[in-house]
Order: C-alpha cells, then structure tokens, then sequence
C-alpha cells in the first residue's frame, strides 16, 4: 500500500526509455512511487510494468507535463533522463536533438528549483537531482583515461556530430549554475556506453546492432578499421549506481563518470558477439563516410577515471561482458528487426 505521507516520491523522465526502464524498476522495488514522464519517441511502453500500484506513467513531452503539474506537486528525487540518443539520430536530426537536450533540461530545472515546499510528512526542501549526461562532452580528446576536470575538446561548429557534445555540455553548465546560484542539490553522471537487455539499434548503438546481426546471421558491421576502443558497462550495473549517487551528500554539486574502465576494441566487440552466441554471421568492415558521410570524426578510444565515483559510492561494476550479450539477445529476440550495422 502507498502512503502518499510517508512514502519517497520520485520522478524520472525519459523512463521508458532503455536506462530510465530499469532505474524505474529499481525505484519501484524500493517502494517509492515513481511517476514516468516519457514522449516514446524513443522509449517504449513495454519496457515498463503493465500495472503497478507505485506507478504513473505519463505520455507527453517533458516541457508540456511539467506545466501540467500542481503547483503543491513535490518530488524528494529526480531523474533526468530524458534526451535524443545516439550518434546517428543526431546527424539526421540535429535541430530536434540540441532543442530536446537544452529546452528540456531547462525546463526540468525550473521545475525542479521551484520545488521547496512539500504536501506530505518531509520537512521542506529541494528535491534531489541527477542529470544524465555522456562520455561525449570530452569531445576527441586524445587524454586518456578522461577525469571528470579534464578540459572538452570540441570539433568545429560544421560538424554536426558535435553538437550533440555541446548540448550536454551546456546541460551540465545548468544544473551547476542552478546548484551554485539557488542551492538545488543536482548531481551530474556522465555515461559512458551503457549497454545492455531493452536497448535496441535504431539509433546508431554498437552493441544491439552486434547482436541483432548475429541473431539473423547478418553480416557485422564495423566502421573504420575497428582499432577505435570503447568501455561497455552493463545497465543494471548503472542503474543501481544513480539512487546510491542521490542518497550521498558528497555527490552534490559534482560530476561524475559512470561506466566501466575495462576496454575492447570494436573489432574485437563483433567477434565476441559472433563467438557468445555461436552466430554464423561474418564481420564487414564499411568505412565511415559511407554511413555518415563525408567529413565524420571517430573517436580512437573513449575510457573513463572511474577514481571519484568508486571513492566516493564504492562504484564497482560486475556485469560480465558476455553475460550481458546473452541477457541482451533474449530481449531482442521479441522487437522487430532494424536494417543495418552500426559501431558507434
């Protein structure tokens, strides 16, 4: 039974979505009552239970739910996960992609720094907030691994791919500045390639595209000459990490890295993939410009200091690789098949 009096009430937006599902169900676990604030644009309803006594579930662009709210509607925590996603949606829609990243966490803060009285038991206060954030406001970087204090290092304006890097940027520099200036408890997590059951490839994810090749005995696509190197950390490992982050005072007001340290390259990724699930399928190696055209920037590699968070949370993802690409092929062996590699 919910005790709307006593009982942690929790947003998070873009849960539907592959992390937001799982934290959701964290959440639920838990007991708090979690309402869902998701477009589907990207999400989907049944990552999500069908019914559940602690659930609220809305459809509707954040900006648009926000304003539909009570002004007596309190939050203790939220989750910020709402977004565009992927390499590939950005360059095919990148006015769609800045505008979603900065005009909703805005909104989001707003909301959030407005939040400093409550309707039941708690004692009044802001609610406590994680924004979601990405390995890609590095930028290209050649340091490794990257610290949380490093310096960006963006491409020029004419290159689409980094506008996705800046918008998060800019998200970052708004949730400090409403700390710094209002006192609004917000904690950045900077993801690094989370991967893992419900995420799908539609978007220019490497993993699910891998596994859903070798699910149909497709070709493997890598882009370039697959050297480039990435850090894969499962998403139940990351979606128990973010409660633990809100709950510890010395995570406000600072950012964090949240992945794993351990690297492959995205070579050794596809065979990995074909060996776990005794896939006939072969590997391909496409050049870049011939998916996104001329004049994209690849990474070489993309490896977090994962120093601070496990200081600070005793971070220590445990999640086999392996396991996570079975676990995953089980759950994309019920949606749809997409057309086409990816290794992004």
């Amino acid at each position: 039974m919910i005790d709307p009096a006593t009982t942690r009430r929790v947003l998070v937006t873009g849960g539907a979505g592959f992390i937001g599902s799982h934290l959701t169900d964290l959440l639920l676990a838990r007991g708090d009552a979690v309402t869902v604030v998701d477009n589907l644009s990207t999400g989907r309803r049944e990552n999500l239970p069908d019914a559940h006594p602690g659930l609220s579930f809305i459809k509707a662009d954040l900006g648009e739910a926000l304003a539909a709210f009570e002004r007596s509607e309190h939050f203790d925590e939220i989750y910020h996960l709402a977004a565009a996603v992927g390499v590939s949606l950005v360059i095919r829609e990148p006015i769609r992609s800045i505008e979603t990243n900065i005009e909703q966490t805005s909104a989001l803060l707003r909301f959030a720094a407005r939040q400093s009285s409550s309707s039941g038991l708690a004692p009044a206060r802001f609610p406590r907030t994680l924004l979601a954030s990405s390995s890609e406001v590095y930028g290209k970087s050649p340091k490794s691994p990257f610290r949380e204090d490093d310096d960006s290092l963006f491409g020029p304006t004419t290159v689409t791919r980094w506008s996705y890097a800046c918008s998060k940027a800019i998200d970052e520099h708004l949730g400090l500045a409403y700390h710094a200036q209002s006192g609004l408890p917000v904690t950045v997590a900077r993801f690094f390639n989370t991967v893992g059951p419900r995420q799908v490839g539609d978007y220019g994810m490497v993993l699910p595209r891998f596994v859903e090749a070798a699910l149909h005995g497709r070709p493997l696509g890598v882009y370039g000459d697959g050297r480039q190197s990435r850090c894969f950390c499962d998403v139940r490992d990351v979606a128990a990490i973010l409660p633990r982050m809100l709950a510890t005072p010395a995570c406000v007001g600072r950012v964090f890295n949240v992945g794993a340290d351990v690297a492959i390259t995205i070579a050794d990724l596809a065979e990995l993939v074909v060996t776990t699930l005794n896939s006939s399928s072969k590997i391909r190696f496409i050049p870049h410009e011939a998916i996104y055209g001329s004049g994209f920037e690849d990474l070489a590699q993309r490896r977090p200091d994962l120093t601070r968070i496990r200081e600070v949370t005793g971070f220590n993802p445990g999640i086999e690789m392996r396991r996570t690409i079975m676990d995953l092929a089980e759950s994309l062996r019920g949606i749809p098949s997409a057309v086409g590699p990816s290794s992004i």
